[in-house]
């Protein structure tokens, strides 16, 4: 508890603090996958590929763009993100394949407060369950609190997108609450869900996420040994 000279309530004094620098484009090397600053010309074949083996258009319902049924219509979106001057995107490349099969950015950075919102993360059936689909969001982590040394992550999503509130729970982010009305997207009213990872909580955080990707933690068909979920139990048990 901190209080001032009229014996209220503040919150905590940050002496040092200091504008943090923007994001850049730069590469991010992970195990299963590399995170690419984002090019329609580069990238836009293999994403509308990965896109288009979806069999409906259900995986676009709750985002703001999509679904692509022409090459053209996607490319241009991408363009647009290529040369977006306030969000920073990026193309998942599987390693495996060395094919973009998802996007994922930085959207709306804050220096002067140390916070940035993670968002537009455009996942293709390919990543559905993946150590990739874990790893991409943890390569941007790792950067936002340990490179740039941010303060706040967020994380915002409809309402009614059910997958995107369980991924940020499973992945460390706190519920904060729901906004009401907030936008109206694709002819609808949406209601958003926010979440946020602080600075505070972080290297908890990277240490159960880092303990997940870790090779020991597949099997030779690649699946987990242990989730997230129960890493975080034992990690928060043994620091108790």
């Amino acid at each position: 508890m901190y209080s001032n000279e009229y014996g209220q309530q503040i919150g905590a004094p940050l002496p040092d603090w200091a504008p943090r620098a923007l994001p850049e484009k730069k590469i991010f090397h992970g195990q299963s996958c590399d995170l690419e600053p984002l090019s329609a010309d580069q990238h836009g074949r293999d994403l509308f590929d990965a896109f288009s083996a979806a069999p409906d258009g259900r995986d676009w319902t709750w985002l703001s763009i999509g679904p692509f049924a022409e090459f053209s219509d996607l490319y241009e979106v991408l363009n647009t993100f290529e040369h977006s001057d306030t969000n920073l995107h990026f193309a998942i490349i599987d390693l495996s394949t060395q094919k973009a099969i998802g996007t994922i950015a930085l959207i709306q950075p804050d220096t002067l407060n140390g916070k940035v919102e993670m968002g537009y993360v455009l996942y293709s059936r390919l990543l559905r369950k993946t150590k990739i689909a874990t790893e991409a969001q943890f390569l941007l982590m790792q950067y936002v609190f340990d490179e740039l040394q941010y303060r706040r992550y967020e994380w915002k999503c409809d309402h009614f997108n059910t997958a995107s509130k369980q991924a940020a729970l499973r992945l460390g982010f706190s519920y904060e609450g729901t906004f009401r009305k907030l936008i109206v997207y694709k002819g609808r009213s949406r209601d958003t869900d926010w979440f946020s990872l602080i600075d505070d909580e972080w290297p908890n955080n990277k240490l159960v996420l880092q303990t997940w990707l870790a090779p020991h933690n597949f099997d030779h068909h690649h699946q987990q040994i242990q989730s997230i979920q129960d890493i975080r139990k034992q990690i928060n048990a043994h620091r108790s």
